[in-house]
């Protein structure tokens, strides 16, 4: 079992940035996909950005060219560097990570994120 913690959230003025970290109890090298996800109160969950093993991106059309994600296997951490935040970006972010062998999916606890002038 691998628990995700996340931190680094907190409250920021629009234009600001943040950069959340997700660290693993373990080894993510066998990962093959991790993620950061989002949810605002009163709204649907929403995928923010993937990152693969071998280190593809994506990115949600409302962060593109702000939002940067990366992931250190040696470490065994991701992180989100967030800049220009505006306020729509305020939510509880989540990080994910999925395994293909054996099959797992893993969740951490959330960060808040608040961007308010």
């Amino acid at each position: 079992q691998v628990q995700l913690v996340e931190s680094g959230g907190g409250l920021v003025q629009p234009g600001g940035s943040l950069r959340l970290s997700c660290a693993a109890s373990g080894s993510i090298s066998s990962f093959i996909v991790m993620a950061w996800y989002r949810q605002a109160p009163g709204k649907q969950r929403e995928l923010v950005a993937t990152i693969t093993s071998a280190g593809s991106t994506n990115y949600a059309d409302s962060v593109k060219g702000r939002f940067t994600v990366s992931r250190d296997n040696a470490k065994n951490t991701m992180d989100l560097q967030m800049n220009s935040l505006k306020p729509d970006d305020t939510a509880v972010y989540n990080c994910n990570a999925n395994r293909a062998m054996p099959p797992a999916i893993y969740w951490g606890q959330g960060t808040q994120v608040t961007v308010s002038s």
